[in-house]
C-alpha cells in the first residue's frame, strides 16, 4: 500500500499519517521532516535547504525527487509507506516512478490554515507569517495542478479536512475502502444496494447517471425498453407515442410493468457490483414491486429536481426525444405513470439548476451517504 498525503501546511497531514501508519503498520515519511533534518547539517547541502525552507520557497524538483527516491529506496519501504509533502508539482509526478494507490487531499480554507499555524503551542523556525503565506500561494501555484492530475487519474480522495481528528480519519478510511472495527482496519464491504433516480423529463437524471457510472456502478435505464421499442418501429419520439406505449405495458403488466421486465438485467447486474442504480424510476408500483422481490437490498429514491423553466430548455436541446417535454408530459409522468408519490417518498432531493460542478459536488455527497451508511 503506497498512500501520498496533500495539503496545505497545517491540513493536519502528520497527524493523519502517523495514525494511518499505526493502522496499516507501515511507515509514515514526511519530505518536510527530512528536508528539516538535512538543515540541521553542517554541510554545504545542509545550509541550502535551511535557507530555502526558512524562506518559505520550495526545495527545486530534482534535488527534491533524488532525495525522495533515495529513502524510498531503503528497505522498510518495501512494503508500502505513507508519504507526505511530495509529489508537489507535476514535474516531481512525471519523475516519480512509484505508483501509488491513493493521493489523500486533506482540504481546509487558507485561513483555516493560517489560523492553526499562528496558534500553535510550538512553532517551528519556518513558521513566520510572511513565510507560512508565501507557502500557502505556492502551494495553489504548483500543487493544485497535482491535485487535478490525481482526480483525473480516479486516484484522489478528496477530504474535508476542517472536521474532528477522528472525524478526518474515519473518512480517509472510507475513501480507501476500509473501515476500523475494534481498532483493526478492515474491508469495507457495501451493503446491496439500488440508488432510484427519480426526476421530471430534463431534469438531469442522465447526468446523475454518468456520475454514478464514473464510480463504477451498473446504470439500468428503466426506459430504454420504450424507447428501443418505439425506435423498432419506426415511430415519432411523441408523447403520444410514448404514453400509448407505456399504457399498453402496464396494461399487460401493471403500473410495475419496467420493473418486472428489466429485473433480469438487475439481477446480473447485482452479480458484478453490491450497488446498482436505476436512471428513471417512475412509477410507486416499481418502486413496491423491486421492494418485494429484492426485500435483502436496500433502495434509495434519488429525487432530481430542477426549475420548470431550467428543465424545458434542456429538454428541447436534447438531440434524442427533443419533443419530450411541457406541461402535458409532466402531468402524465407525475399522476399517468404514478410518479408523483417516489418524488414525494424521495430519501434524497437533490437540486440541479446551476452549473455541472455544482451538480456533482451534491452527487458526491449522496454517494457518501449511500455508500457509506
Amino acid at each position: 500500500m503506497k498512500f501520498v498525503l496533500i495539503g496545505i501546511q497545517g491540513s493536519g497531514k502528520s497527524t493523519q499519517g502517523n495514525i494511518l501508519s499505526k493502522l496499516f503498520n507501515i511507515p509514515y515519511l514526511s519530505t518536510g521532516h527530512i528536508f528539516r533534518e538535512i538543515a540541521k547539517e553542517k554541510t554545504t547541502l545542509g545550509r541550502y535547504i535551511k535557507e530555502t525552507i526558512n524562506s518559505g520557497a520550495l526545495v527545486p524538483d530534482e534535488k527534491t525527487i533524488e532525495i525522495v527516491n533515495g529513502y524510498l529506496s531503503r528497505p522498510e519501504y518495501k512494503r508500502g509507506y505513507i508519504l507526505d509533502g511530495f509529489p508537489r508539482t507535476l514535474k516531481q509526478v512525471e519523475k516519480f516512478k512509484n505508483n501509488v494507490d491513493k493521493v489523500i487531499y486533506l482540504r481546509i480554507p487558507d485561513k483555516e490554515a493560517l489560523w492553526r499555524l499562528t496558534n500553535r503551542t510550538q512553532q517551528r523556525d519556518d513558521e513566520t507569517l510572511p513565510a507560512i503565506k508565501k507557502r500557502i500561494h505556492m502551494f495553489h501555484t504548483f500543487t493544485d495542478p497535482v491535485i487535478e492530475y490525481y482526480e483525473k487519474e480516479k486516484r484522489l480522495i478528496d477530504i474535508d479536512g476542517t472536521a474532528t481528528i477522528e472525524e478526518v480519519n474515519k473518512e480517509i478510511l472510507e475513501g480507501l475502502g476500509k473501515q476500523l472495527v475494534e481498532n483493526k482496519v478492515i474491508e469495507w464491504k457495501p451493503k446491496k444496494t439500488i440508488i432510484a433516480l427519480v426526476g421530471l423529463p430534463g431534469a438531469g437524471k442522465t447526468d446523475a447517471s454518468d456520475y454514478f457510472k464514473e464510480k463504477g456502478f451498473p446504470i439500468i435505464h428503466f426506459g430504454k425498453i420504450i424507447n428501443d421499442y418505439i425506435d423498432k418501429k419506426g415511430l415519432e419520439h411523441s408523447e403520444d407515442v410514448h404514453k400509448k406505449t407505456r399504457e399498453e405495458l402496464r396494461e399487460k403488466l401493471g403500473k410495475e410493468a419496467l420493473a418486472v421486465l428489466n429485473m433480469e438485467k438487475i439481477e446480473e447486474a447485482f452479480k458484478t457490483s453490491e450497488v446498482i442504480v436505476i436512471d428513471g424510476m417512475r412509477s410507486w408500483e416499481e418502486y413496491l414491486y423491486l421492494k418485494k422481490h429484492l426485500s435483502k437490498t436496500r433502495i434509495f429514491i434519488v429525487n432530481i429536481y430542477a426549475d420548470k423553466k431550467v428543465r424545458y430548455h434542456r429538454a428541447a436541446n436534447r438531440v434524442y426525444r427533443r419533443n419530450l417535454f411541457g406541461e402535458q408530459r409532466d402531468i402524465n409522468e407525475l399522476i399517468g405513470t404514478n410518479m408523483g408519490p417516489t418524488i414525494a417518498f424521495a430519501d434524497f432531493v437533490v437540486k440541479n439548476n446551476f452549473s455541472k460542478d455544482d451538480f456533482t459536488d451534491k452527487l458526491e455527497t449522496v454517494y457518501r451517504q449511500v455508500y457509506f451508511s
